[in-house]
């Protein structure tokens, strides 16, 4: 093909087709929010997402009251991660095969009668762990399916140009209702009970839902006759066979199973630092969670200053190096006050890792197998909670603060390894994106 004919080609599919290329190029510098389609899916998915932290909230709470066992969290948590890693894998396939949009759809409407019905057992004080644990599963299931297709989806509503902005104001959209999801949470949860944040949750997915509704991209064709596994395969050799996607995508695995698993097991932390006062640990749990969301909403914001920097490598693991260290510290914290701020440090550097190397993976796969990839990206927000059971049981036996801590320890090595062996991942440079 032309270059000319590519060129034609790509403004086809992009949502800005027939817009002149001074607006094509203003628009770029701009941001992605230039996009009506982007901007309109970028504000929706605020009720989606709000609901997704409230509901890890919401859940997280109402287990440990009903066991008090961080084991119990563990749990809980897997019974989510699993499916989700599962379905992740295929999720991706799915969404390089059939309606994006369509599927983004059904993922909500899904997702949102799931949390009506615990909702609805909350409520009536019939709800028992079991319960919770079967609802996790289908959330679980939802979740793997919808994180690769929007993964997917979202790059049909900008231009390449705006790429970079998107993923970043991904990252703002999930990390800032980590801010003020948990904190209207907490107090929901102390004033009305956790019943208060699942249905809070339902009405968000069913809002995402509607604005997908509305929503006139260009379509993703079903494609037919080809063998699922064999197209997974494709998307995993293509991984194996670049080093930076092998290496920055197990990275940030581990990053989450080790570094982060501290996530699943807050409630605990929270309940350790007011044991006799019920109201003031839930209230103490949102603020934690706030004040993780707040730092890793600063950095974001810092992220998107570093994405052309030369020395991005060794931006991506030194934040891992002092996320390492601020877990250490939270994990040590024995007061509230000093977790607090300890908090925003953790969100803050792992944020720095996490939307770089999103950002560096987004720009450099091809598009027909973007949803592959990226399905296969998304087991990484899957295993805090499946890190969370690794680390729930190791606290029966040590107490939550000393298994965080030979955790946050793993993941050290495993940075360190990467630091000596991959001079590709070192030598990253921003510039050259």
């Amino acid at each position: 093909m032309s270059q000319r004919a590519a060129s034609k080609a790509a403004d086809a599919i992009s949502p800005l087709a027939g817009e002149p290329a001074t607006r094509r190029s203003g628009i770029a510098r701009m941001g992605a929010l230039e996009s009506p389609a982007y901007r309109r899916f970028w504000f929706g998915s605020f009720a989606a997402v709000g609901g997704t932290q409230l509901v890890n909230l919401g859940i997280g709470w109402l287990v440990f009251q009903l066991t008090g066992s961080p084991f119990n969290l563990g749990i809980v948590g897997a019974a989510t991660a699993l499916p989700t890693i599962v379905i992740n894998l295929f999720g991706g396939v799915m969404a390089d095969r059939l309606d994006r949009r369509l599927l983004l759809i059904g993922t909500s409407l899904l997702a949102g009668a799931l949390l009506s019905v615990l909702a609805a057992l909350d409520a009536t004080d019939v709800v028992r762990v079991w319960h919770v644990v079967a609802i996790a599963v289908g959330l679980g299931l939802v979740y793997g399916l919808d994180w690769p297709t929007r993964n997917a989806f979202f790059p049909l509503l900008i231009t390449r140009e705006q790429l970079r902005s998107a993923v970043a104001l991904n990252s703002v959209l999930w990390q800032g209702t980590r801010i003020f999801a948990p904190f209207i949470g907490g107090v929901a949860i102390a004033a009305l009970g956790t019943e208060s944040v699942f249905v809070a949750s339902a009405v968000g997915f069913l809002a995402m839902s509607v604005v997908l509704y509305t929503l006139r991209v260009p379509r993703t064709e079903a494609v037919a006759g080809r063998n699922v596994v064999r197209e997974l395969a494709e998307g995993i050799r293509y991984i194996a066979r670049n080093r930076i996607f092998a290496v920055l995508i197990p990275l940030t695995f581990a990053n989450m199973f080790f570094g982060l698993q501290y996530i699943q097991l807050m409630p605990a932390f929270a309940a350790s630092f007011f044991p006799d006062d019920s109201g003031a640990a839930s209230r103490a749990l949102g603020f934690l969670f706030a004040s993780a969301g707040l730092g890793a909403v600063v950095g974001t914001f810092v992220s998107a200053r570093m994405q052309g920097a030369r020395l991005l490598g060794w931006t991506m693991l030194g934040s891992q190096l002092l996320l390492v260290v601020s877990v250490w510290a939270f994990a040590a914290a024995g007061a509230y006050a000093l977790a607090l701020p300890i908090a925003f440090l953790v969100g803050f550097f792992s944020s720095l890792f996490l939307i770089n190397s999103m950002t560096v993976l987004q720009m450099r796969v091809e598009d027909r197998l973007r949803g592959r990839v990226m399905g296969i990206h998304g087991i990484t927000f899957s295993l805090i909670a499946l890190g969370g059971l690794f680390g729930g049981a190791l606290a029966e036996i040590t107490g939550v603060r000393v298994a965080v801590s030979i955790s946050a320890a793993v993941l050290a090595a495993i940075v360190v390894l990467v630091i000596v062996t991959q001079r590709e991942v070192r030598a990253l440079d921003g510039r050259r994106n």
